[in-house]
């Protein structure tokens, strides 16, 4: 049985299922190829859709700048053999697109006409795949009507030409208009010109095989003998029909591990196939890969191949196309391309180009157009790859492939053993490749199988023919094992095979990869992702949304049982049980990426005793049951063979029964079972349901013949495609988004979502550029989406400046405030314009899709994506301009659809501009908001101010007396965490009640809130003349661009009843002992949460530290219970206690009391801190001097020797009462344990918190 085999009895039996000849119908006569109707049906769409018309009247319907001989004619199937297999139904129409992928094509005696090769594959709806190896060559034409007709077509062309040129009088005009491909327009005439008279007209012709698997190189050696007996002058020694029935019905498909040779015209053909155990048949020469490419160019493309980006590949040889496309899907292995793939994209089915999905595909180049002449729908996340030039255009933000330097100087070295430069090269030599080959010994002659004994056919030969050879090299060098350290056992030859084929070092490379992402990846992703370099999680995290891994997913899910398993996951498994087993034996090597390969001595046997002895040789060619007269042929000329012979095959197959082994016979139970299991097991099924559904619906369109409802269907599948992709990306968002804060409350486990959170984003970015990019009218820029923006910018402009003009955004400049304004920050104005303005201004994008991107960042984080997006839509006559009819966007229920997905982004906060766009410069809007009661708002002093955030801290800025609301530009500060808030004390009345500051970043539109409710005077409350703010983000209200920014209620008030405590001491919240033990608790356990999340994902320690329930909160509630009221209006404080505490130990120490060596270290390092706050040169009260001290403490994990300390102290049983928790051993313990868990963290503090201590 074989792996790719369509069903049962002879579909798993025959190497070929049909043998087709397409070319010219000399019934029907010319016919333009369907090209030109998709040009007339494209300009018939612009003029309905009211678009410009950017095309001139010369080049609508038929172009006649072209000569006749350089036009592309409808081709057709002229005959198939046999007429239709059960297992595989023929498909006319893809397999005559694909032949002939530009028509016909005509030539006369003076044009060179060596025949071409070329291979394809037809992949169908259902993934399933057959594929085709074509062979074109040129035949006479002897139709006199073709003749006459071309002969007529120039005609027209020359009298078209004349009446085109005919006015134009200016020289330089004429000799640019008449150059027509590089040739004056006075030798026009002749140049590919045809006259019926003395030319001869040729018509391409194509031979193909139809295969259920890809023996690419035997196919070419059965049609290439074939087109040889045509066109030689000797006829062939039976007729064509006997070699092509012999390969039809006579010539079986080699099963798994094993080798087959047959005949064709003139000698024999080998081919063998990979047994289960090795890696999958792959036939195409992967040193032409790198030939016509280059290492980094391939790895560049590898890598856009294995994150999904669209690729296109363009060259003007066909065959380049499909060993480019196939080599790069081969390197995947054990994943698979699950998007849209068509290596060779017929001319008729260009508007394929225009799908918003990821694919591959090959577009056919002239080779007179250059990349610039080439308009391609969109561009934004397209892989460009010019194979014939040499050249490769990335796409934007391409991460780098993990290990890529030490990866691309590997196989550099390999390249070079082969004598082929690690550019590339792009004419190699003939004398480079040929290398000193050794006779191999004779095939063993064996009668009843059908060897045949003295063939002169080389191992290399043999070798070349072979498939598995070439993945067998492939696994070898890319693993690290040198060439000259192979040991090569047997035939000799196989000493010099290591130089045959470049592949010897390439093909699996990917293992390394696989094995590091596929092992721990059932545990938990995340977990593996923070196990991850750093440089690498770009990559890896983007790999890891793929289809193609969540198809991996989907199979290892299904196949439990190594029985279960798909062969080439089986391979893949066993290789990283070895990779496991070699790990547990040598520990030290599990850090390496790079592992030996050491599976090589063993496939080099299997292929060395498939190689020595033919597992089966096919029954010879032999005459059939054909009348007299008939398989006669006439040289040069492919003949019309005999239908009545090649329909059918022979009656019952005796091959299958005669010299075949048994296991040729016997039925694949495994795969049956298998089988099986997928269509019983519901439970896996919806596993495997889900997995699919994280990729698109869209994995392959059909090839059928072009007609408007066939690309109208297309394009609907298309659109449905995009909405359910919409809806999975928000759902994942969301869901991974959601799940994070879940985290934050408690519940589930930690996520690495910083690195996820970006590929989510680039994504859904993504996805937007293929929204937009689908059905554009004309293509504008490399991202759609900007252009549209620009267009929607430049239309309100100029509406603006016809109309009344109105000032719209927010002022840069100092924007102030009297104090009587009240406490009210002026809304931010809503702007989609004033939006891209912000982007505009930014000097560090430079390009059209990072300025999108960015503005979708911008968007998203102000929670304005789906409302902007609805703004920019509402344009109909912009919308209507920009796109055809069938465009995503012009499906309104479907717009209406993606716009309420977009929308769910609201419930969740992202800061995915802040946090990447760390660079450039913020406007940032503050209010100070006094208290105007007790005369807070009669001040004399000059304040100032200092904001701080993740990123950085501003200076100190300077505020003008009686200013309370102002504008100022500095570099990103991130997440806004403090505000340190004084004045210098001049005056008559220096004294300042602040209730809150605001601070909004005006780009973003967040606003944090700072409570303070605290004096800042000298005499007032504690003193200070500055304060160090924690803040918080507001969260946002409905309809922010009505309602102003007021403090919601349910934030302002703990901090300012706490805060106030010395203006009203009977407002002080009383707390039990036990109150305050677990708000204790609850700081600590922050700390540590804190501490366990991944790096990036840390939020504030600052707010844990010194937030409203924060360790210094918390630790002040402890240090307040049990103190002694004050008496005689004079406050009291924390700090007062402290200081008499340090007086104390430091009189001991002078008196040298010390009671132990432990307790004098505590006793020191406390008195050092207390000292060192006190002579700090900041102007802080004594409620700041606290904080400090307990942030200091934490960060040296001091304080719980600190509490301890005091505890002991004579000086607490002054100052506190008897039932003071202090006083309390038994709870002062369990602090004690509690404050302990911090020790094994290493806490930095903010700069804004310990500024002006130096210890």
């Amino acid at each position: 049985a074989s792996w790719g085999g369509d069903g049962g009895g002879q579909a798993q039996s025959r190497f070929a299922d049909y043998f087709v000849i397409c070319g010219l119908d000399t019934e029907t006569g010319l016919e333009p190829d369907e090209l030109s109707a998709l040009c007339q049906y494209i300009q018939a769409s612009k003029a309905r859709d009211g678009a410009s018309t950017f095309i001139s009247s010369t080049t609508e319907g038929e172009n006649f700048e072209q000569t006749p001989l350089r036009r592309t004619f409808k081709s057709k199937v002229l005959a198939r053999y046999p007429e239709n297999v059960e297992w595989n139904p023929f498909d006319q129409d893809a397999v005559g697109m694909l032949c002939m992928p530009k028509g016909l094509a005509f030539k006369t005696q003076a044009d060179p006409r060596e025949p071409q090769f070329h291979a394809f594959i037809i992949t169908r709806e259902d993934g399933s795949r057959t594929f085709g190896f074509a062979l074109t060559f040129y035949e006479e034409v002897t139709s006199k009507q073709i003749c006459s007709a071309m002969q007529t077509l120039y005609h027209m062309h020359n009298a078209e030409y004349d009446v085109l040129h005919a006015p134009l009088a200016d020289g330089a005009d004429q000799s640019g208009m008449e150059d027509v491909e590089g040739i004056p327009g006075t030798k026009l005439q002749r140049f590919n010109s045809y006259d019926i008279s003395r030319d001869t007209l040729y018509v391409s012709k194509c031979i193909c095989l139809i295969t259920p698997m890809s023996f690419m190189k035997a196919c070419r050696n059965v049609l290439e003998q074939l087109h040889q007996a045509v066109t030689s002058p000797q006829p062939p020694p039976l007729p064509l029909e006997s070699y092509i029935y012999n390969v039809l019905y006579e010539v079986p498909l080699p099963p798994p591990g094993r080798s087959l040779k047959f005949s064709g015209v003139y000698g024999p053909i080998i081919c063998q196939r990979p047994s289960t155990n090795e890696l999958p048949l792959f036939d195409f020469p992967v040193r032409e890969v790198f030939e016509l490419l280059g290492v980094e160019n391939v790895f560049q493309l590898f890598t856009c191949a294995l994150l999904e980006f669209q690729i296109l590949l363009y060259s003007q040889h066909y065959q380049r196309l499909m060993t480019v496309a196939e080599t790069i899907t081969a390197l995947m292995f054990p994943f698979q391309w699950q998007h849209v793939y068509v290596p060779i994209l017929p001319a008729s089915l260009l508007h394929f180009l225009d799908a918003p999905v990821p694919y591959l595909m090959g577009l056919h180049s002239n080779g007179l157009d250059d990349r610039s002449k080439l308009e391609l729908p969109q561009e934004a996340n397209l892989c460009f790859v010019d194979v014939d030039n040499h050249f490769i255009e990335l796409p934007e933000d391409l991460p780098q492939f993990p290990n890529k330097l030490e990866f691309v100087q590997e196989v550099s070295e390999i390249l070079m053993a082969f004598g082929i430069p690690p550019e590339g090269n792009l004419h190699c030599s003939e004398s480079a490749s040929k290398l000193k080959r050794l006779r191999a010994s004779e095939l063993v002659s064996d009668k009843r199988n059908g060897n045949i004994a003295g063939s002169p056919l080389h191992s290399y030969e043999l070798l070349k023919e072979n498939e598995t050879i070439a993945r067998l090299q492939a696994l070898v060098k890319r693993t690290g094992v040198s060439l000259e350290k192979v040991r090569y056992s047997g035939n000799p030859s196989f000493r010099t095979q290591d130089c045959c084929d470049l592949s010897w070092g390439v093909l699996p490379l990917l293992a390394r990869l696989t094995s590091s992402i596929a092992i721990p990846f059932w545990s938990h992703q995340a977990s593996f992702l923070s196990d991850q370099p750093e440089p690498y999680l770009p990559f890896l995290s983007r790999f890891l949304e793929t289809q193609m891994f969540a198809s991996f997913i989907d199979n290892k899910i299904v196949c439990h049982d190594d029985d279960d398993k798909d062969p080439a996951l089986r391979v893949f498994d066993s290789r990283v049980d070895k990779i496991r087993l070699l790990n547990v034996r040598t520990p030290t090597l599990r850090t390496s990426m790079y592992q030996k390969c050491t599976t090589v001595d063993e496939a080099e046997k299997a292929i060395e005793l498939r190689l020595a002895k033919i597992d089966h040789t096919a029954v010879h060619p032999h005459l059939l049951d054909m009348k007299i007269g008939q398989g006669k042929y006439e040289p040069g000329f492919f003949p019309k063979l005999q239908s009545d012979v090649l329909s059918t095959g022979p009656a019952s197959n005796k091959w299958t029964k005669r010299n075949a082994p048994a296991q040729w016979r016997r039925k694949d139970r495994q795969k049956q079972h298998t089988e099986h299991l997928r269509l019983d097991n519901d439970q896996r099924e919806k596993y495997v349901q889900e997995a699919r559904n994280m990729g698109s619906t869209i994995r392959q369109p059909k090839l059928s013949n072009l007609s408007p409802s066939v690309i109208a269907q297309t394009n609907w599948k298309f659109v449905e495609g995009l909405l359910k992709e919409c809806r999975n990306k928000t759902k994942r968002m969301l869901v991974e988004k959601m799940g994070r804060e879940a985290v934050e409350l408690g519940h589930g486990e930690v996520n690495i979502t910083g690195v996820e959170e970006n590929t989510l984003i680039a994504s859904l970015c993504d996805l937007l550029e293929r929204i937009w990019s689908h059905g554009l009218q004309v293509k504008q820029g490399k991202s759609a989406l900007w252009s549209h923006l620009l267009h929607y910018q430049e239309n309100r402009q100029r509406k603006l400046t016809s109309g009344s003009l109105s000032t719209s955004g927010i002022l840069l400049d100092s924007e102030r405030r009297k104090s009587d304004a009240g406490a009210v920050m002026s809304p931010l104005r809503v702007s989609l314009i004033q939006d891209m303005r912000h982007i505009q201004n930014i000097g560090e994008i430079k390009t059209d899709v990072g300025k999108a991107r960015a503005w979708v960042r911008l968007s998203m984080e102000k929670k304005l994506l789906s409302r902007h997006l609805k703004q920019l839509l509402s344009d109909h006559e912009l919308t209507k301009k920009l796109y055809k009819r069938y465009a995503f966007l012009r499906c309104d229920d479907e717009k209406e659809q993606f716009l309420y997905h977009l929308l769910s982004f609201n419930a969740v906060d992202y800061f995915c501009f802040t946090n990447v766009f760390t660079t450039i410069l913020i406007p940032y809007h503050i209010l100070i908001v006094p208290s105007k009661k007790l005369g807070g708002s009669m001040f004399t002093a000059n304040p100032w101010i200092c904001i701080s955030g993740e990123l950085g801290e501003t200076q100190i800025l300077q505020i003008p007396r009686n200013v309370l609301e102002m504008t100022f530009e500095c570099q990103n500060l991130g997440k806004l965490t403090t505000v340190q808030i004084g004045h210098d004390n001049s005056g008559l009345y220096a004294k300042w009640l602040v209730e809150y500051v605001m601070v909004r970043n005006e780009t973003t539109g967040h606003t944090y809130k700072f409570p303070c409710g605290r004096w800042l005077g000298k005499g007032m409350d504690d003193g200070s003349l500055e304060r160090v703010l924690v803040g918080e983000l507001l969260t946002s209200l409905p309809e922010v661009d009505e309602r102003p920014c007021r403090t919601p209620p349910l934030q302002q008030s703990p901090s300012v009843i706490r805060r106030l405590v010395a203006i009203s001491p009977n407002n002080k919240p009383k707390l039990n002992t036990g109150q305050i033990q677990e708000s204790i608790g609850e700081a600590v356990n922050g700390i540590v949460k804190h501490f366990h999340k991944p790096e990036k994902e840390r939020g504030s320690l600052t707010l844990l530290l010194c937030g409203e329930c924060g360790l210094v909160s918390a630790l002040e509630q402890a240090f307040q219970h049990g103190f002694k009221s004050p008496r005689l209006f004079k406050n009291v404080f924390i700090w007062d206690f402290l200081e008499k505490a340090q007086t104390y130990y430091e009189t001991l120490e002078q008196n040298d009391v010390v009671p132990e060596e432990n307790w004098h270290t505590r006793a020191r390092n406390f008195c050092r801190f207390v000292t060192a706050i006190n002579n700090n040169p900041r102007n802080i009260g004594k409620d700041g001097k606290f904080q400090m001290l307990v942030c200091l403490g934490a960060r040296d994990h001091l304080l719980h020797h600190w509490i301890a300390l005091l505890a002991d102290c004579p000086i607490t049983a002054h100052m506190y009462e008897d039932v003071a928790l202090i006083k309390d051993h038994t709870l002062v313990n369990s602090l004690i344990r509690v404050l302990q868990t911090l020790q094994e963290f290493n806490i930095t503090l903010e700069t804004s918190l310990v500024k002006g201590i130096d210890i």
